[in-house]
């Protein structure tokens, strides 16, 4: 039977036992047999490609964390730096929704490997970059694409595992994601150091090219995700293009509005408020087009009738906009004002790797055992709160003790919360809904990193730069802005080049400030939660009824 007809799932068997509400009849035809999960070495192989393909896309997002500096060394400036990362982040998160419907619409494994070659190619643009323009515009085609693998991912494996496995291997693929997130700012800093940063994306290409191998001959389009019958308009119709346009010009609005108000305008100048004022005009009409499709939405509004939706999507912007510019920032502090190598920035947020992975297997471990999910994450989410609050107090002359510590305590909070919105909102929904859910999920996650990506770069130049000059107005805030991170200590010397470690020091407590209120959100979002088991049959029951 196809998941599209799915009406009622018995509690020992989610996804593989169906019975409607009349009599049972069963043709023999692909849409009444019961699905068929790979087992063995089949299931073990397929689980690799994707958690390979994810730990690529994860690995994106951070690589170039501890890159920047030798980029904006290269390509003489930091006024573009927020784009290095928002316009992967942007295209990332517009186009989660769009993929869910190509899922939806459109063969399975033929989609899932275009996102890959959609990333790969994007991912070569980057290596090969002549200057900052190209490079964005490849970080913009890759976020395309890795909005596809990671929807494409979380898809395959919850048609691939039996329900009672799947919130273990959610957390597997969550573990590559996680591990590749925090160990990112190392494997760039190897790169930058003894290669060039250029193989930070050059090396997507040989590892993209085995994951897609791998899903080539050994996945096989379940009759479950057999697409439905439609026109290809209506296929069209369905990934909201509109919608995507819309929302990726009021996110560049808000983008060019923060790096103008950097330096190159006023905050009040006319550009700089047009752009603002355009972002909130954009992002109002974006909601009208969004209530107008209904189901063809991009983010369909359906979806947050049901509180746990609601709660989940607040959950999952909360964590991506507060983990991601730590995982950027804390190597620029320890690049900038300690003056480590890239190698060794990396090598000093170890402790947030393994303390993410830790978190991220924990969580998933918990709640695949006992289905309880809701004091897991409020613990998480105090508990990042409580260590971003601590990476908020690193100064100019941090101990080890401290900056190891301090890590360790956040990273378990975010790697416990990590993963559980998408545990969570999968295991709360109905079938036809698995993609359309894990794509909403990862938007929302994605979307609160690109716009506080954005906003806490802006923040980070602008009070840099305003401290820097209420110490000594003789420093040329041009100078200041052109300058990379780690070329501060050849172009700036004594006294100048200690008002200027104050100055970034300064800038980087507002960024660990964004990421206590953000995640300090999170958790009074978590708050509404409903305070039910996750029990996968009655949820997906009360799903279809509702």
């Amino acid at each position: 039977m196809g998941l599209d007809s799915m009406v009622e799932v018995t509690a020992s068997e989610p996804s593989s036992i169906i019975e409607t509400k009349g009599e049972h009849v069963n043709d023999g035809s692909p849409k009444d047999r019961e699905p068929v999960y790979p087992k063995g070495f089949q299931l073990t192989i397929i689980a690799i490609a994707l958690a390979l393909a994810l730990f690529l896309i994860a690995l994106d997002m951070t690589i170039i964390a501890t890159a920047i500096p030798k980029i904006t060394d290269e390509f003489q400036g930091l006024d573009k730096v927020g784009w290095y990362s928002s316009a992967f982040f942007v295209t990332i998160g517009s186009f989660q929704s769009c993929w869910g419907k190509i899922y939806k619409h459109f063969p399975l494994k033929f989609s899932f490997l275009t996102a890959i070659l959609i990333f790969e190619i994007g991912s070569a643009i980057c290596g090969a970059a002549p200057n900052s323009n190209a490079l964005i515009v490849g970080r913009a085609i890759a976020g395309l694409g890795a909005a596809g693998v990671s929807a494409g991912s979380y898809t395959i494996i919850a048609y691939s595992a039996s329900p009672e496995k799947r919130p273990l291997l959610a957390g597997v693929l969550g573990i590559s994601y996680g591990f590749a997130n925090v160990l990112g700012p190392l494997i760039g800093g190897i790169f930058s150091d003894k290669v060039s940063w250029r193989w930070c994306f050059y090396i997507n290409l040989p590892v993209g090219a085995v994951s897609i191998a791998i899903i080539l001959f050994f996945f096989h389009d379940p009759p479950e995700s057999k697409p439905e019958a439609v026109t290809l308009r209506e296929k069209i119709l369905q990934m909201d293009l509109l919608g995507v346009a819309l929302l990726i010009a009021a996110t560049v609005c808000f983008i060019l509005a923060t790096q103008y108000g950097q330096g190159q305008y006023s905050w009040g100048s006319a550009k700089v408020v047009g752009l603002i004022v355009g972002f909130v005009a954009i992002l109002a009409l974006w909601v009208a087009n969004e209530w107008f499709m209904s189901e063809r939405a991009m983010v369909v509004p359906r979806i947050f009738k049901r509180r746990t939706n609601m709660v989940m999507a607040g959950v999952a912007t909360a964590i991506g906009g507060s983990f991601f510019p730590v995982v950027y920032y804390v190597p620029i502090y320890f690049q900038s004002i300690d003056g480590t190598t890239p190698i060794m920035s990396g090598v000093r947020n170890l402790p947030m790797v393994i303390a993410v992975t830790f978190g991220i297997f924990i969580a998933g471990g918990v709640i695949s055992k006992t289905g309880r999910y809701q004091y897991v994450l409020l613990f998480s989410l105090g508990l990042a709160t409580v260590g971003a609050g601590l990476l908020y107090t690193f100064d100019l002359h941090t101990s080890a003790g401290k900056w190891i510590g301090y890590q360790i305590l956040s990273g378990v909070g975010w790697g416990l919360a990590y993963q559980i919105p998408l545990i969570v909102g999968q295991g709360s929904c109905a079938p036809t809904d698995m993609a359309l859910i894990t794509a909403t999920l990862l938007f929302f996650q994605s979307y609160g990193a690109a716009i506080l990506m954005s906003g806490v770069q802006a923040a980070f130049v602008n009070q840099m730069i305003s401290k820097v000059m209420q110490l000594d107005p003789t420093i040329s805030k041009n100078l200041l802005v052109l300058t990379g991170a780690t070329d501060i200590y050849r172009v700036f010397h004594g006294d100048q080049l200690q008002v200027v470690l104050v100055g970034y020091m300064h800038g980087l407590r507002v960024v660990y400030a964004t990421a206590i209120a953000t995640i300090g959100v999170g958790f009074l979002i978590a708050l509404g939660q409903p305070w039910k088991k996750l029990n996968q049959s009655a949820e997906v029951k009360a799903a279809i009824v509702a």
